[in-house]
């Protein structure tokens, strides 16, 4: 496919939104494919919904996702300007073609004229149209209020009866007719052009070829087609993407506080960009092959607008969080505790710059704790019962029933105090390591002739609060001889507690019978 030429244009409103992101990564991986071009471009007409910062985080978060272009505002290219706001005087020269045409006419109808007429027509159960009251004028008017400095928009004007058609690359035919539309604004009053308008006038003269967006454009698609048509230009090809629904099937919506909705969101988790990448791709596209894990590489070799889809496409948080962990499994454990450490700095578990013991100890808990990681935040679920305080670790009444019932008998609690007395036997000096903590089990066997659960679940649920977790040796081994000798001994305290208050709480029942 020759001179394919595609772009990206994001307004700077806001962050990198995760349709945007497919947006942007669909538009790159055919361009790559093609051996075309991929251009970021600004669209910034909308002044009043800039977000100062907005343009500069979205490019930052493009490269993060491993996205580079061809022409934008950073590397330049030979059809800039690639901000909008810096291309006035060629929409204004665009506009005044039109105006000589008579196919586009001053509007000077203000706000508050043309909000009254949409609520009356909205009181009457219908469509607010523009109804056309400046279509009207006779050139001499136009001329006079025009001369009179008489603030005004501009507008197309499109043909009564029209078919509107064109082939969609995914959704094949797509018809329109004009009477469903009025003659809507290109240029605003404060002379900034509309979106329907510069995109246009941009796409033709930076020789687009393609055109691949959002389903939710489509709805733009015929106003656009009547401007290329004025202008006698051959319009791109369109690509229309399904929409993206959150996991109840509803469109995903920037209000949505129940998703995270923006890549940096994504990004603080501790997804990898490879990961998420990945995870876009599959947003509306499939491979021919039974496969979900590609390299961007692979991505690019295998990318069609051919397998895009025509249905919603789902975003599944659980298959994201599988796939981080899939990727997860190539980083080496020092990597993932880079990732994890703001969440345990967060928590107060660290300090923002640990020296290099701490630093040491957390990447030993992270290389524990890494098969349960499906982001990088999930590291205060998984490596709590490392950093908690000893007192907060074990609540009995919270134990599951089977847990609970396991804890409290007489042959568990035992083996806590053989334990206790093995670890003392031992001394509290020098290292702990995994053999040492196997060790200390054999002793204790050989004291109880407990085996098996009997013999390591008291001990895990003394030491952790938790009835499964990594390998015990290795868990007991970071944890410390004190701090696993300090919780056994509290485990000790509240069981003999507890058991006094069954105790009690029994013989009070048997008062009351």
């Amino acid at each position: 496919m020759n001179d394919v030429r595609v772009r990206y244009a994001p307004s700077p409103t806001g962050h990198l939104h995760i349709g945007g992101a497919r947006t942007a990564l669909f538009n790159y991986l055919f361009a790559r494919k093609h051996g075309g071009a991929f251009i970021v471009r600004i669209e910034d007409t909308d002044r009043k919904r800039h977000v100062e910062g907005a343009e500069g985080d979205q490019l930052e978060q493009l490269r993060w996702l491993g996205l580079s272009w061809d022409e934008s505002i950073d590397v330049g290219g030979p059809y800039g300007p690639y901000r909008a706001s810096e291309r006035l005087s060629i929409y204004r020269a665009h506009i005044e073609e039109l105006l000589e045409r008579d196919l586009a006419y001053p509007c000077f109808c203000d706000d508050a004229t043309l909000e009254a007429k949409r609520e009356a027509a909205r009181s009457r159960g219908e469509v607010p149209r523009y109804d056309g009251t400046c279509a009207r004028l006779t050139p001499k008017e136009r001329r006079a209020r025009l001369a009179s400095g008489e603030p005004h928009a501009v507008r197309l004007r499109v043909p009564a009866e029209e078919r509107i058609a064109f082939s969609d690359l995914v959704r094949g035919e797509v018809v329109f007719r004009s009477a469903d539309l009025d003659d809507f604004v290109l240029m605003k009053q404060d002379g900034m052009p509309t979106y329907n308008f510069a995109v246009v006038v941009d796409d033709h003269l930076m020789r687009i070829s393609h055109v691949i967006r959002g389903e939710e454009h489509l709805s733009n698609t015929p106003k656009q087609l009547l401007v290329y048509r004025a202008y006698g230009w051959t319009p791109p090809s369109f690509a229309h993407l399904p929409l993206i629904l959150n996991e109840a099937r509803q469109k995903m919506s920037k209000r949505d506080e129940t998703l995270e909705q923006f890549v940096e969101q994504y990004r603080a988790l501790g997804v990898l960009p490879e990961a998420l990448v990945n995870f876009l791709a599959l947003l509306g596209w499939a491979p021919e092959e039974e496969r979900e894990l590609f390299t961007l590489p692979e991505l690019i070799e295998r990318f069609s607008l051919e397998r895009v889809s025509k249905s919603p496409a789902v975003f599944d948080r659980a298959k994201l969080r599988w796939m981080n962990q899939m990727y997860y499994k190539a980083r080496s454990s020092e990597d993932l505790a880079r990732l994890a450490l703001p969440h345990a700095v967060r928590a107060g578990w660290l300090p923002e710059v640990p020296d290099e013991a701490t630093w040491r100890r957390f990447v030993a808990v992270v290389d524990l704790v890494r098969g349960e990681l499906g982001t990088a935040r999930e590291i205060i679920d998984a490596a709590a019962r490392f950093y908690r305080q000893d007192d907060d670790v074990l609540d009995v009444q919270a134990l599951e029933a089977e847990a609970r019932s396991l804890l409290i008998a007489p042959e568990s609690r035992a083996v806590l105090s053989a334990f206790v007395r093995a670890m003392d036997a031992r001394g509290g000096e020098g290292e702990f390591v995994p053999e040492d903590v196997r060790a200390l089990f054999q002793a204790v066997r050989a004291e109880t002739g407990q085996k098996g659960r009997a013999l390591f679940m008291p001990v895990r649920l003394a030491a952790t609060g938790e009835a499964h977790g990594p390998e015990l040796d290795r868990t007991l081994s970071l944890l410390g001889p004190a701090r696993v000798r300090r919780r056994l001994v509290l485990a000790l305290e509240r069981l003999e507690q507890w058991t006094q208050n069954q105790y009690n709480e029994t013989d009070r029942e048997n008062h009351r019978a």
